[in-house]
């Protein structure tokens, strides 16, 4: 039985290492977390930072190398493929920046596939209410092809909605819309934390898009730099920058060490 004062996701000590060609890449190096229920948070940082790293790893699409996860009180590396499937369908919605819809398939049959996969009836009364919110009533027999980008972000944010999840992670969920389609889907994922009391973990480059979560968690080589409540666009565009300006610090200084070492560049 879900406890309510349990976290909707906790992650401790979690590590990813990829095997490369030489060194292996570690992208991320001993993470914890924990997302409360009822929440928008929002991750961030540079390129290969270990944001969408985290993200895979917490919604269980991605074992990791050393850690845990947690969606309530489930522990994930307990359960078996088959019931870390289960666990998805039932208690995780993801919503993906290229939306991910089936081209064959009406929105309404899009909305109810991950229901239909896992055997399960849908809970009609929420069903109408997480139509009616991301407004598609008029356009469930339509195809993704006769909808806009904004449209088509809205039913994957309502097939993510479907079965009532704990969380709902979204990756990049406004990378692929234009200004003012991306607020109108923001405020729409603002709107099922508010008005339903659901969890948002949103990963973004987007300081404004940023600005619509309850918290910000800023990482970089894999680790947690920053994690600051409500901090505002401006405040996050300043982290940002200071981040990115030590990181060509430290790139800059790594540069010229190494090249004093091989011979390439003489440090004086």
């Amino acid at each position: 039985m879900m406890v309510q004062h349990e976290p909707a996701v906790r992650v401790e000590g979690l590590t990813r290492i990829y095997p490369a060609d030489g060194e292996p890449v570690r992208a991320l190096a001993g993470v914890d977390a924990v997302f409360a229920r009822g929440t928008f948070t929002a991750v961030m940082g540079p390129s290969g930072s270990g944001k969408s790293t985290l993200l895979q790893a917490a919604a269980g699409l991605d074992r990791p190398t050393q850690g845990s996860v947690w969606i309530g009180g489930t522990e994930l590396s307990k359960l078996s493929e088959t019931k870390l499937t289960e666990l998805r369908r039932g208690r995780i919605g993801f919503v993906f920046q290229a939306f991910n819809l089936i081209g064959a398939l009406t929105v309404e049959e899009n909305i109810l596939l991950p229901l239909r996969l896992a055997g399960t009836r849908p809970d009609q009364v929420w069903l109408n209410q997480v139509i009616g919110r991301v407004g598609l009533t008029d356009r469930l027999r339509h195809r993704p092809s006769a909808l806009s980008g904004g449209q088509q972000q809205r039913v994957a944010i309502a097939r993510a909605l479907a079965s009532r999840p704990d969380v709902i992670f979204c990756d990049e969920p406004t990378g692929a819309l234009d200004t003012n389609t991306a607020a109108e889907v923001l405020a729409l994922l603002r709107g099922v934390v508010d008005e339903h009391g659901q969890t948002v973990v949103m990963v973004t480059h987007d300081p404004v898009a940023a600005s619509y979560a309850d918290r910000v968690i800023v990482l970089a080589d894999g680790r947690i730099v920053h994690d600051m409540p409500q901090p505002g666009a401006d405040r996050i565009a300043e982290h940002l920058a200071a981040l990115g300006r030590r990181r060509a610090v430290t790139g800059a200084v790594t540069s010229a060490v190494t090249g004093s070492v091989t011979g390439e560049g003489v440090v004086r």
